[in-house]
């Protein structure tokens, strides 16, 4: 029972009840806004009031603003504000049609039943229309007096009542926001952070198939799918191992019958041994270098903060010794993290290449963004645009640069690739433009 308690929360209860929790203190926001800031009354003015205003040419309060107008008011309005203007008229003594009444329906709403009498439950007819409905006026409007001909005094209040109403609202609606932005940040941080884990772990797979797992931590949708994820790294891993070293055992175990064919030739003729000898000899070239590949594929790597400058030096210094054309192109040391041997062995491989099939290698290191380049270029015959990619496939020969007399034993290129790909990177061949290849492998930087 204890440890159904602490089991942690699925990732969807989780998402539902902070979206939940969000919309509640939404709400709660709301319904704070409307007991802290009702909607406002608005003033109300009666027409008397207006006739004291035309008739002293502005208002003492400063509530309502008083100004003369040569352009004649509209005509229209409903029968309440010619009502209005009737009573306005009367009480200045002028004829009605010198006094006209706007009601600005279309301004902002004045919640007009507000200024009704409540009407009781089980009252048969509505109630009788309050005085402030009747005789005056609200919210936004306009009464025209013609004071002289083509003349007219305008009275209209003095400024928007709803503004600084309007005004909190916003604010509230900003403190809201301000409320809600985090929570919903926390949320979009929690749903993210577990596919970002996943796409640094398949990241750092496809670098090192012996990465450690993932941890299983977090909700059970999280804890269930790093399982199947560190399952399916342990598979791959076991696949790869268990091909590599079927490859092993059968060039181990090709050694004894080539052991017994040289015996055997001992005692045939001097033609016959000495071709023969010839293939058992390239036979057991392949099969030690398969060793090898097989060897350099399942050792341990150890991965750590290296300059590729600096191997690529070492071993154009080598090669210099041995009198070998190699030139390394100048420039800023280019770090990144991997394996010292393996990519020591790639370089290797691309510049001996070079030199024995082109007589002389050019390499260049450079960085574009992230990513490391290695180039290695000479002047030799090529490859066919066919070749170019089955190049990297294990004991691939070409005819024409490839043969017993130059040796090789068709897994130089193919070491090549697979430490580029352990790396995160790619390796890839192409013709120059005038003859020659260039190999190139891209790291991750």
């Amino acid at each position: 029972m204890t440890g159904d308690r602490q089991r942690p929360w699925p990732l969807f209860l989780r998402i539902f009840v902070l979206i939940l929790l969000t919309v509640l203190l939404v709400q709660l926001l709301n319904f704070a806004a409307v007991l802290l800031m009702p909607p406002p009354t608005p003033a109300i003015y009666s027409t008397n009031r207006i006739a004291q205003v035309v008739r002293a040419g502005n208002d003492t309060t400063g509530l309502l603003t008083s100004s003369l107008s040569r352009d004649p008011p509209h005509a229209g309005g409903d029968e309440r504000d010619r009502r209005l203007a009737r009573l306005i008229a009367a009480d200045l003594r002028l004829p009605a049609a010198a006094v006209r009444v706007e009601g600005h329906r279309n301004g902002p709403p004045m919640m007009v039943g507000a200024f009704r009498a409540p009407v009781p439950m089980g009252l048969p007819g509505p109630p009788p229309p309050s005085f402030a409905m009747d005789n005056g006026l609200f919210g936004s409007f306009a009464v025209s007096v013609r004071v002289a001909p083509g003349l007219w005094r305008v009275i209209r209040p003095a400024g928007s009542v709803t503004g600084p109403w309007r005004a909190r609202l916003i604010l509230w609606l900003l403190v809201a926001i301000a409320v809600a932005a985090p929570i919903a940040w926390a949320l979009a941080r929690r749903v993210a952070k577990p596919i970002g884990l996943f796409a640094a772990a398949a990241e750092r797979l496809g670098r090192d198939p012996r990465a450690p797992p993932l941890p299983l931590s977090g909700p059970p949708e999280i804890a269930e799918a790093a399982t199947a994820f560190n399952l399916m790294q342990e598979r791959l891993n076991r696949y790869v191992e268990d091909r590599t070293m079927l490859i092993a055992a059968v060039a181990h175990d090709l050694r004894t019958p080539l052991m017994r064919l040289s015996l055997r030739l001992e005692k045939a003729s001097d033609a016959v041994r000495i071709a023969s000898e010839e293939d058992i000899q390239e036979m057991s070239q392949r099969i030690g270098a398969a060793m090898a590949f097989v060897r350099d594929m399942t050792r341990d790597a150890r991965r750590q903060r290296l300059d590729l400058r600096s191997l690529a030096e070492s071993i154009t210094d080598q090669c210099e010794d041995r009198g070998e054309q190699v030139a390394l192109a100048p420039g800023p040391a280019l770090t990144i993290d991997g394996d010292g041997p393996a990519l020591k062995a790639l370089l290797a491989n691309l510049i001996e290449n070079a030199v024995k099939y082109a007589g002389a290698a050019e390499v260049t290191l450079r960085r574009e963004g992230d990513v490391a380049i290695i180039e290695v270029a000479d002047r030799g015959p090529g490859l066919v645009l066919a070749d170019l990619d089955q190049a990297f496939e294990p004991f691939f020969r070409a005819d024409r640069s490839r043969n017993r007399d130059t040796g090789g034993s068709g897994l130089g290129l193919a070491s090549v690739r697979a430490v580029a790909r352990a790396h995160g990177g790619e390796a890839m061949l192409e013709n120059r433009p005038g003859g020659g290849l260039l190999a190139r492998v891209t790291l991750p930087g």
